[in-house]
Protein backbone atom coordinates (compact mmCIF):
# COMPACT_ATOMS: atom_id res chain seq x y z
CA UNK A 1 0.00 0.00 0.00
CA UNK A 2 2.58 2.35 0.89
CA UNK A 3 4.78 2.02 -2.20
CA UNK A 4 0.84 2.70 -4.41
CA UNK A 5 0.88 6.23 -1.97
CA UNK A 6 4.33 7.04 -2.69
CA UNK A 7 3.93 6.12 -6.67
CA UNK A 8 0.67 8.62 -6.56
CA UNK A 9 2.53 11.13 -4.52
CA UNK A 10 5.03 11.44 -7.26
CA UNK A 11 2.43 11.90 -10.18
CA UNK A 12 1.05 14.64 -8.37
CA UNK A 13 4.42 16.63 -7.44
CA UNK A 14 5.43 15.62 -11.53
CA UNK A 15 2.61 17.68 -12.56
CA UNK A 16 2.54 20.85 -10.48
CA UNK A 17 6.74 20.79 -11.07
CA UNK A 18 5.40 22.09 -14.40
CA UNK A 19 6.33 25.62 -13.06
CA UNK A 20 9.77 24.99 -13.43
CA UNK A 21 9.39 24.97 -17.25
CA UNK A 22 8.00 28.68 -17.13
CA UNK A 23 11.09 30.07 -19.29
CA UNK A 24 10.11 27.75 -21.79
CA UNK A 25 6.69 29.86 -22.24
CA UNK A 26 8.76 33.25 -21.63
CA UNK A 27 10.27 34.11 -25.59
CA UNK A 28 5.98 32.84 -26.64
CA UNK A 29 4.78 35.73 -24.26
CA UNK A 30 7.00 38.60 -25.46
CA UNK A 31 6.79 37.68 -29.68
CA UNK A 32 3.55 37.04 -29.72
CA UNK A 33 1.52 39.41 -26.72
CA UNK A 34 4.39 42.25 -26.27
CA UNK A 35 5.03 40.97 -22.59
CA UNK A 36 8.40 42.39 -21.22
CA UNK A 37 11.12 39.57 -19.73
CA UNK A 38 10.14 41.79 -16.07
CA UNK A 39 6.57 40.84 -16.82
CA UNK A 40 6.77 37.23 -17.45
CA UNK A 41 9.04 36.88 -14.83
CA UNK A 42 6.87 38.90 -12.12
CA UNK A 43 4.09 36.37 -13.30
CA UNK A 44 6.39 33.58 -12.63
CA UNK A 45 7.34 34.83 -9.38
CA UNK A 46 3.33 35.48 -8.25
CA UNK A 47 3.05 31.74 -8.78
CA UNK A 48 6.11 31.02 -6.50
CA UNK A 49 4.97 33.42 -4.02
CA UNK A 50 1.08 31.92 -3.99
CA UNK A 51 2.68 28.13 -3.82
CA UNK A 52 4.69 28.88 -0.96
CA UNK A 53 2.41 31.39 1.03
CA UNK A 54 -1.25 28.72 0.73
CA UNK A 55 1.30 25.70 1.98
CA UNK A 56 0.48 27.27 5.18
CA UNK A 57 -2.98 26.58 5.41
CA UNK A 58 -3.18 23.55 3.48
CA UNK A 59 -0.79 22.35 5.94
CA UNK A 60 -2.95 23.19 8.64
CA UNK A 61 -6.18 21.80 6.43
CA UNK A 62 -3.95 18.79 6.08
CA UNK A 63 -3.34 18.02 9.77
CA UNK A 64 -7.04 17.88 9.95
CA UNK A 65 -9.23 16.88 6.81
CA UNK A 66 -6.08 14.43 5.68
CA UNK A 67 -4.07 14.84 2.82
CA UNK A 68 -6.90 13.62 -0.06
CA UNK A 69 -9.27 16.48 0.28
CA UNK A 70 -6.25 18.89 0.34
CA UNK A 71 -4.60 17.54 -2.69
CA UNK A 72 -7.75 17.39 -4.55
CA UNK A 73 -8.84 21.04 -4.00
CA UNK A 74 -4.93 21.40 -5.37
CA UNK A 75 -5.50 19.67 -8.64
CA UNK A 76 -8.66 21.51 -9.48
CA UNK A 77 -6.97 24.61 -8.87
CA UNK A 78 -3.97 24.16 -10.88
CA UNK A 79 -6.08 23.31 -13.74
CA UNK A 80 -8.44 26.20 -13.03
CA UNK A 81 -5.64 28.85 -12.63
CA UNK A 82 -3.86 27.14 -16.56
CA UNK A 83 -7.40 27.05 -18.36
CA UNK A 84 -8.09 31.18 -16.81
CA UNK A 85 -4.98 31.74 -18.46
CA UNK A 86 -5.38 30.76 -21.59
CA UNK A 87 -8.67 33.13 -22.58
CA UNK A 88 -6.42 35.87 -21.28
CA UNK A 89 -5.82 37.34 -24.97
CA UNK A 90 -1.87 37.87 -23.39
CA UNK A 91 -3.51 40.61 -20.89
CA UNK A 92 -0.95 40.46 -18.34
CA UNK A 93 -3.74 41.00 -15.08
CA UNK A 94 -5.65 38.00 -16.65
CA UNK A 95 -2.13 36.00 -16.78
CA UNK A 96 -1.05 36.98 -13.15
CA UNK A 97 -5.01 35.70 -11.76
CA UNK A 98 -4.40 32.56 -13.63
CA UNK A 99 -1.22 31.22 -13.72
CA UNK A 100 -0.11 33.18 -10.91
CA UNK A 101 -2.22 33.12 -8.20
CA UNK A 102 -5.04 30.28 -9.05
CA UNK A 103 -2.00 28.05 -10.33
CA UNK A 104 0.02 29.12 -7.75
CA UNK A 105 -2.52 28.34 -5.18
CA UNK A 106 -3.51 24.89 -6.55
CA UNK A 107 0.33 24.12 -6.22
CA UNK A 108 0.54 25.35 -2.73
CA UNK A 109 -2.38 22.89 -1.99
CA UNK A 110 -0.68 19.93 -3.86
CA UNK A 111 2.53 20.32 -3.01
CA UNK A 112 2.36 19.77 1.30
CA UNK A 113 0.43 16.61 0.74
CA UNK A 114 3.16 14.16 -0.93
CA UNK A 115 5.72 15.31 1.44
CA UNK A 116 3.79 14.58 4.43
CA UNK A 117 2.20 11.59 3.99
CA UNK A 118 5.19 9.75 2.19
CA UNK A 119 7.00 10.97 5.87
CA UNK A 120 4.31 8.97 8.11
CA UNK A 121 4.52 6.02 5.76
CA UNK A 122 8.45 5.81 5.91
CA UNK A 123 9.45 7.27 9.12
CA UNK A 124 12.91 5.63 9.08
CA UNK A 125 13.96 7.09 5.54
CA UNK A 126 12.59 10.51 5.69
CA UNK A 127 15.27 12.36 3.18
CA UNK A 128 15.25 9.86 0.84
CA UNK A 129 11.86 8.85 0.26
CA UNK A 130 10.87 12.75 0.60
CA UNK A 131 14.03 13.30 -2.26
CA UNK A 132 11.77 10.41 -4.41
CA UNK A 133 8.60 11.99 -3.75
CA UNK A 134 9.79 15.78 -4.96
CA UNK A 135 11.91 14.45 -7.55
CA UNK A 136 8.53 14.38 -9.16
CA UNK A 137 8.42 17.85 -8.53
CA UNK A 138 12.06 18.22 -9.99
CA UNK A 139 11.63 16.39 -13.13
CA UNK A 140 8.01 17.99 -13.88
CA UNK A 141 9.63 20.77 -16.07
CA UNK A 142 11.29 17.98 -17.99
CA UNK A 143 7.73 16.90 -19.24
CA UNK A 144 6.07 20.30 -19.57
CA UNK A 145 9.05 21.88 -21.36
CA UNK A 146 9.10 18.65 -24.03
CA UNK A 147 5.66 19.04 -24.24
CA UNK A 148 5.33 22.70 -24.79
CA UNK A 149 8.18 22.90 -27.31
CA UNK A 150 6.48 19.83 -29.01
CA UNK A 151 3.47 22.01 -29.83
CA UNK A 152 5.39 25.11 -30.44
CA UNK A 153 6.85 23.12 -33.39
CA UNK A 154 3.48 22.45 -34.49
CA UNK A 155 2.68 26.19 -34.36
CA UNK A 156 0.25 26.39 -31.57
CA UNK A 157 0.00 29.43 -29.68
CA UNK A 158 1.11 29.74 -26.14
CA UNK A 159 -2.30 30.71 -24.35
CA UNK A 160 -3.83 27.24 -26.24
CA UNK A 161 -0.93 25.16 -24.57
CA UNK A 162 -1.89 26.98 -21.55
CA UNK A 163 -5.70 25.42 -22.21
CA UNK A 164 -4.48 21.56 -22.87
CA UNK A 165 -2.23 21.81 -19.53
CA UNK A 166 -5.09 23.10 -17.50
CA UNK A 167 -7.04 20.48 -18.98
CA UNK A 168 -5.02 17.17 -18.68
CA UNK A 169 -2.73 17.89 -15.31
CA UNK A 170 -5.70 19.18 -13.61
CA UNK A 171 -7.71 15.94 -14.07
CA UNK A 172 -3.85 14.11 -13.11
CA UNK A 173 -3.87 15.40 -10.23
CA UNK A 174 -7.13 14.92 -8.83
CA UNK A 175 -7.38 11.41 -10.03
CA UNK A 176 -3.98 10.73 -8.50
CA UNK A 177 -5.05 12.44 -5.26
CA UNK A 178 -7.66 9.62 -4.65
CA UNK A 179 -4.77 7.72 -3.67
CA UNK A 180 -3.40 9.70 -0.79
CA UNK A 181 -3.63 8.40 2.62
CA UNK A 182 -2.39 8.48 5.91
CA UNK A 183 -1.42 5.76 8.24
CA UNK A 184 -3.80 5.42 11.30
CA UNK A 185 -1.57 5.28 14.57
CA UNK A 186 -1.19 7.37 17.71
CA UNK A 187 1.31 9.54 16.02
CA UNK A 188 -0.87 10.80 13.59
CA UNK A 189 -4.22 11.01 15.95
CA UNK A 190 -2.88 12.75 18.43
CA UNK A 191 -0.20 15.09 17.35
CA UNK A 192 2.38 17.38 19.68
CA UNK A 193 0.68 20.96 19.94
CA UNK A 194 2.29 22.85 17.23
CA UNK A 195 4.60 25.39 18.68
CA UNK A 196 4.00 29.33 17.90
CA UNK A 197 6.16 31.67 15.09
CA UNK A 198 7.47 33.90 17.30
CA UNK A 199 8.75 30.98 19.48
CA UNK A 200 10.61 29.16 16.31
CA UNK A 201 12.09 32.21 15.27
CA UNK A 202 13.81 31.95 18.61
CA UNK A 203 15.53 28.82 17.01
CA UNK A 204 18.61 29.90 15.56
CA UNK A 205 18.35 26.50 13.95
CA UNK A 206 14.83 27.51 12.27
CA UNK A 207 16.76 30.71 10.86
CA UNK A 208 19.19 29.12 9.44
CA UNK A 209 16.35 26.77 7.98
CA UNK A 210 14.49 29.65 6.53
CA UNK A 211 17.65 31.52 5.57
CA UNK A 212 19.00 28.81 4.02
CA UNK A 213 15.82 28.28 2.00
CA UNK A 214 15.92 32.01 1.08
CA UNK A 215 19.43 32.07 -0.17
CA UNK A 216 19.65 28.65 -2.71
CA UNK A 217 16.04 29.18 -3.69
CA UNK A 218 16.63 32.72 -5.09
CA UNK A 219 19.34 32.13 -7.05
CA UNK A 220 18.10 28.81 -8.14
CA UNK A 221 14.63 30.52 -9.25
CA UNK A 222 16.56 33.68 -11.10
CA UNK A 223 18.06 30.96 -13.25
CA UNK A 224 15.22 28.78 -13.94
CA UNK A 225 12.83 31.59 -14.34
CA UNK A 226 15.46 33.66 -17.26
CA UNK A 227 17.17 30.10 -18.36
CA UNK A 228 15.50 29.89 -22.31
CA UNK A 229 15.79 33.54 -22.47
CA UNK A 230 19.40 33.73 -20.94
CA UNK A 231 20.91 30.83 -23.35
CA UNK A 232 19.67 32.89 -26.56
CA UNK A 233 20.88 35.78 -25.14
CA UNK A 234 24.22 34.59 -25.10
CA UNK A 235 24.33 32.59 -28.82
CA UNK A 236 23.31 29.73 -28.26
CA UNK A 237 20.52 28.04 -31.16
CA UNK A 238 17.19 27.85 -29.88
CA UNK A 239 16.97 24.09 -29.42
CA UNK A 240 19.85 23.88 -27.20
CA UNK A 241 18.51 26.95 -25.09
CA UNK A 242 15.31 25.07 -24.29
CA UNK A 243 16.99 21.57 -24.08
CA UNK A 244 18.79 23.37 -21.06
CA UNK A 245 15.05 23.50 -19.28
CA UNK A 246 14.94 19.84 -19.81
CA UNK A 247 18.72 19.48 -18.07
CA UNK A 248 17.89 21.97 -15.38
CA UNK A 249 14.94 19.68 -14.40
CA UNK A 250 16.58 16.64 -15.01
CA UNK A 251 19.40 18.16 -12.44
CA UNK A 252 16.73 19.42 -10.26
CA UNK A 253 14.73 15.79 -9.62
CA UNK A 254 18.48 13.54 -9.35
CA UNK A 255 19.90 16.17 -7.15
CA UNK A 256 16.59 15.76 -4.54
CA UNK A 257 17.01 12.05 -4.09
CA UNK A 258 21.00 12.48 -4.18
CA UNK A 259 20.57 15.41 -1.44
CA UNK A 260 18.12 12.94 0.24
CA UNK A 261 20.39 10.41 0.77
CA UNK A 262 23.33 12.83 1.78
CA UNK A 263 20.76 14.32 4.07
CA UNK A 264 20.45 10.99 5.81
CA UNK A 265 23.82 10.70 6.32
CA UNK A 266 25.35 13.90 7.04
CA UNK A 267 22.57 16.15 8.76
CA UNK A 268 22.57 19.93 9.00
CA UNK A 269 26.13 19.51 7.46
CA UNK A 270 24.06 19.42 3.95
CA UNK A 271 22.94 22.81 4.57
CA UNK A 272 26.54 24.29 3.70
CA UNK A 273 27.38 21.86 1.50
CA UNK A 274 24.12 22.42 -0.80
CA UNK A 275 24.76 26.42 -0.60
CA UNK A 276 28.59 25.76 -1.69
CA UNK A 277 27.64 23.72 -4.52
CA UNK A 278 25.21 26.21 -6.12
CA UNK A 279 27.47 29.29 -5.37
CA UNK A 280 30.48 27.14 -7.53
CA UNK A 281 27.44 26.18 -9.80
CA UNK A 282 27.02 30.10 -10.64
CA UNK A 283 30.16 30.46 -11.07
CA UNK A 284 30.61 28.43 -13.53
CA UNK A 285 27.50 29.96 -15.03
CA UNK A 286 29.10 33.28 -14.93
CA UNK A 287 31.84 32.02 -17.16
CA UNK A 288 29.92 30.27 -19.57
CA UNK A 289 29.71 32.53 -22.90
CA UNK A 290 28.04 30.64 -26.72
CA UNK A 291 28.76 27.16 -25.34
CA UNK A 292 25.77 24.98 -26.00
CA UNK A 293 27.71 21.75 -23.92
CA UNK A 294 28.67 24.70 -21.26
CA UNK A 295 25.33 25.30 -20.87
CA UNK A 296 23.64 22.36 -20.47
CA UNK A 297 26.39 21.25 -17.84
CA UNK A 298 25.82 24.52 -15.91
CA UNK A 299 22.12 23.89 -16.12
CA UNK A 300 22.48 20.40 -14.41
CA UNK A 301 24.59 21.63 -11.76
CA UNK A 302 22.16 24.36 -10.78
CA UNK A 303 19.39 22.16 -10.99
CA UNK A 304 21.30 19.20 -8.82
CA UNK A 305 21.89 22.55 -6.14
CA UNK A 306 18.13 24.12 -6.90
CA UNK A 307 17.34 20.15 -5.72
CA UNK A 308 18.77 20.58 -2.31
CA UNK A 309 16.74 23.11 -1.05
CA UNK A 310 13.26 21.09 -1.52
CA UNK A 311 14.61 18.22 -0.02
CA UNK A 312 17.47 19.04 2.46
CA UNK A 313 15.02 21.68 4.48
CA UNK A 314 11.98 19.68 4.86
CA UNK A 315 14.35 16.57 5.90
CA UNK A 316 16.00 19.11 8.51
CA UNK A 317 12.64 20.07 9.62
CA UNK A 318 11.10 16.64 10.00
CA UNK A 319 14.33 15.43 11.84
CA UNK A 320 14.24 18.79 14.52
CA UNK A 321 10.44 19.11 14.80
CA UNK A 322 8.94 15.39 14.11
CA UNK A 323 6.81 14.33 11.09
CA UNK A 324 3.67 14.88 13.01
CA UNK A 325 4.35 18.66 13.00
CA UNK A 326 5.90 18.92 9.87
CA UNK A 327 2.56 19.78 7.84
CA UNK A 328 2.26 22.68 9.98
CA UNK A 329 6.27 24.07 10.44
CA UNK A 330 7.80 23.52 6.95
CA UNK A 331 5.43 26.17 5.15
CA UNK A 332 6.44 28.90 7.40
CA UNK A 333 9.96 27.53 6.20
CA UNK A 334 8.80 27.64 2.50
CA UNK A 335 7.62 31.15 2.76
CA UNK A 336 11.22 32.06 2.17
CA UNK A 337 11.00 30.00 -1.16
CA UNK A 338 8.17 32.45 -1.78
CA UNK A 339 9.88 35.83 -1.23
CA UNK A 340 12.70 34.50 -3.26
CA UNK A 341 10.13 33.74 -5.97
CA UNK A 342 9.17 37.29 -6.26
CA UNK A 343 12.46 38.78 -6.04
CA UNK A 344 14.51 36.39 -7.48
CA UNK A 345 13.16 35.78 -11.19
CA UNK A 346 11.62 39.46 -11.50
CA UNK A 347 15.49 41.03 -10.56
CA UNK A 348 17.07 38.76 -13.25
CA UNK A 349 14.22 40.17 -15.78
CA UNK A 350 14.88 43.27 -14.65
CA UNK A 351 18.68 43.44 -14.47
CA UNK A 352 18.26 42.37 -18.27
CA UNK A 353 16.13 44.79 -19.53
CA UNK A 354 18.21 47.80 -18.14
CA UNK A 355 21.72 46.45 -19.08
CA UNK A 356 20.71 43.63 -21.58
CA UNK A 357 23.04 40.90 -20.17
CA UNK A 358 22.52 38.39 -17.43
CA UNK A 359 26.04 38.65 -15.43
CA UNK A 360 24.85 41.52 -13.10
CA UNK A 361 21.93 39.20 -11.93
CA UNK A 362 24.41 36.34 -11.97
CA UNK A 363 26.57 38.16 -9.70
CA UNK A 364 23.91 39.43 -7.15
CA UNK A 365 22.90 35.07 -6.95
CA UNK A 366 26.42 34.58 -6.23
CA UNK A 367 26.43 37.16 -3.36
CA UNK A 368 23.00 35.89 -1.87
CA UNK A 369 24.47 32.42 -1.93
CA UNK A 370 27.56 33.40 -0.16
CA UNK A 371 26.36 35.63 2.41
CA UNK A 372 23.13 33.02 3.20
CA UNK A 373 25.83 30.46 3.79
CA UNK A 374 28.05 31.90 6.04
CA UNK A 375 25.07 33.42 8.21
CA UNK A 376 23.72 29.66 8.21
CA UNK A 377 26.72 28.34 9.50
CA UNK A 378 27.04 30.90 12.34
CA UNK A 379 23.44 30.20 13.03
CA UNK A 380 23.87 25.91 13.20
CA UNK A 381 26.81 26.09 15.12
CA UNK A 382 25.25 28.73 17.40
CA UNK A 383 21.90 26.16 17.63
CA UNK A 384 24.44 23.12 18.07
CA UNK A 385 24.73 25.14 21.57
CA UNK A 386 21.82 26.12 23.01
CA UNK A 387 18.42 24.04 23.24
CA UNK A 388 15.59 24.88 20.97
CA UNK A 389 12.14 25.27 21.02
CA UNK A 390 9.94 22.32 19.47
CA UNK A 391 12.89 19.68 19.71
CA UNK A 392 12.09 15.99 20.63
Amino acid sequence: MRYFILLASVLVQLCLGGLYAWSSFVPALHSTYGLSTAQTQFIFGVMVAMFAIMTVPAGRLLERQGPRLVAAIGGILFGAGYWIASLSHGSMGILILGVGVVAGTGTGFGYVCPLATCMKWFPKQKGFVTGIAVAGFGGGAVLMSNLAEILFAREMDVLRIFWWIGITYGITIFLASLVLMCPVHPKTMAPRPFPKVGILFKDPYFVALVIGMFSGTFAGLLVIGNLKPLGLSSGIPLAMAAAAVSVFAIGNATGRIGWGWVTDRLGERTVALSLGWLAVSLGILALVKASPVGLLTVAFLMGCGFGACLIVYATMVALRYGADQFGSIYPIVLLAYGVAGITGPWIGGRLYDVTNSYISAILVSIAVVVVGLLVCIWLLRKARSSTGPGIK
